[in-house]
């Protein structure tokens, strides 16, 4: 398997795991280092820190990912997906209108890097005032 192909498998296992709920399965798609950045929040960096963002969208959030395209570099070090994110707003987060079981559909993806064939970097970009509305109507 070439390096591009190994990124890309990765990614997919990733993703796969997101939209069954998976967290160990995330988990073990990541280095022990990893530094996850989220859409205009702080920076993460470990896998403690990353296991407790997953457990905490398990809780508040129910997603799935659908038309998901997923790229990767030839070295298989840099990755991206695209993709549109159906939910449901389960329990309030801190900061963020009520929770009321609301859905939404937003845009949204992602972007890798990669080591060894697991991700080292994941930094994910949606739309936050189009999320905002939608689970305010």
């Amino acid at each position: 398997m070439t390096e591009e192909a190994t990124a890309r498998a990765t990614l997919a296992a990733y993703y796969a795991a997101f939209n069954a709920g998976d967290a160990e399965g995330m988990l073990a798609q990541v280095t022990d280092d990893i530094e996850h950045r989220v859409n205009e929040g702080d920076i993460r960096r470990g896998r403690a820190l990353f296991a407790a963002f997953c457990a905490h969208m398990g809780v508040s959030y129910r997603e799935t990912l659908r038309d998901l395209v997923i790229y990767a570099n030839p070295e298989g070090t840099r990755g991206a997906a695209e993709f549109v994110v159906h939910g449901n707003y389960l329990k309030t987060d801190p900061g963020l209108p009520e929770a009321r079981g609301q859905t939404y559909v937003l845009p949204a993806g992602g972007f890798f890097d990669l080591r060894d064939g697991k991700i080292c970097r994941v930094t994910t970009f949606y739309n936050l005032s189009d999320w905002v509305r939608q689970v305010s109507l």
